[in-house]
């Protein structure tokens, strides 16, 4: 996934409502007008949360007629994931050597047992 199409992933689901209505989408299409009657703002609003899931490619529109059907599109947020995935293996093994230091302690040095805190010397 290029950094474009991933920043405007990100963007999109960094805002409440637009993850609310990628999780409407999860269950299957939906039609604009009764999407935005499940939320508490008007149908401009939720169009223009909308705009902004379409522009990242994760909401498709089909329009028959006047009636605007959505659909979630998953495969931007399983790249998204995959993205994240790589880094979140890396971090995690960060952590856990720093755990690993500040339970050991170094070399010389009293341990602090992870229950109670106390030193062992």
């Amino acid at each position: 996934m290029q950094a474009v199409e991933l920043n405007l992933v990100y963007g999109a689901i960094a805002d409440p409502t637009r993850r609310a209505i990628l999780g409407v989408l999860a269950r299957g299409e939906a039609n604009v007008g009764r999407l935005a009657g499940r939320f508490p703002m008007t149908l401009a609003a939720v169009s223009k949360h909308v705009k902004v899931l379409e522009r990242a490619g994760l909401v498709e529109r089909t329009v028959l007629g006047r009636e605007h059907r959505l659909r979630l599109v998953p495969e931007p947020l399983r790249d998204a994931s995959e993205w994240l995935a790589h880094y979140r293996g890396f971090w995690e093994g960060r952590l856990e050597a720093l755990e690993n230091l500040l339970v050991g302690g170094a070399p010389g040095r009293p341990r602090r047992t992870r229950a109670r805190g106390r030193r062992h010397g």
